[in-house]
């Protein structure tokens, strides 16, 4: 099944490819700006990682998961990714160019109204954390939507988690 994104109006040129490609530089500027501002404070440059699902599931006892099926979700629910990912910040901002033709090839059929298929995320309490879709949530975050379809699988844990455990970054519109 197949969803078609909508995309809000910001900085529409009225040449697709031309907003793609701008929307990728602005979301890479924000990057810099942010680890930038984040070594002059003094922060560790760790601070800036997406968070690993196993660091927050781990220590609850993963015991199973269940499917919950496709879904809407906020995008200030994601807090981070099930894998290992240096491509995109905590905000999910693209830490390198080495993205971008990807990146901007889906921007751009977002752009147009094609059809661009749901993420894949996991759910640990009320937090989302990425398993497909990546660049996916990396655009809909350079373009300030709000919520992203998802496949959602829920995870189930030993102890419950926390409210503390995790959050979702501080860097959704």
């Amino acid at each position: 099944m197949a969803v078609t994104a909508v995309m809000p109006a910001i900085r529409d040129t009225g040449f697709p490819r031309a907003d793609a490609e701008n929307d990728f530089l602005r979301a890479r500027r924000r990057q810099f700006r942010a680890a930038l501002a984040r070594r002059l404070r003094g922060r560790s440059t760790d601070s800036g990682r997406l968070v690993p699902l196993d660091e927050i599931a781990s220590p609850l006892g993963w015991r199973g998961q269940r499917q919950l099926g496709l879904q809407t979700i906020r995008l200030d629910t994601i807090a981070g990714t099930a894998g290992a990912r240096r491509d995109f910040d905590r905000c999910f901002r693209p830490t390198s160019s080495r993205v971008r033709p990807r990146w901007e090839r889906l921007a751009l059929a977002a752009r147009r109204g094609e059809a661009i298929p749901p993420i894949e995320v996991y759910r640990l309490g009320r937090l989302h954390f990425v398993n497909d879709g990546h660049h996916r949530v990396s655009i809909a975050a350079a373009t300030g939507q709000q919520q992203i379809d998802a496949y959602v699988t829920q995870v189930l844990t030993t102890a419950p988690p926390s409210a503390e455990a995790a959050s979702p970054a501080r860097c959704w519109r």
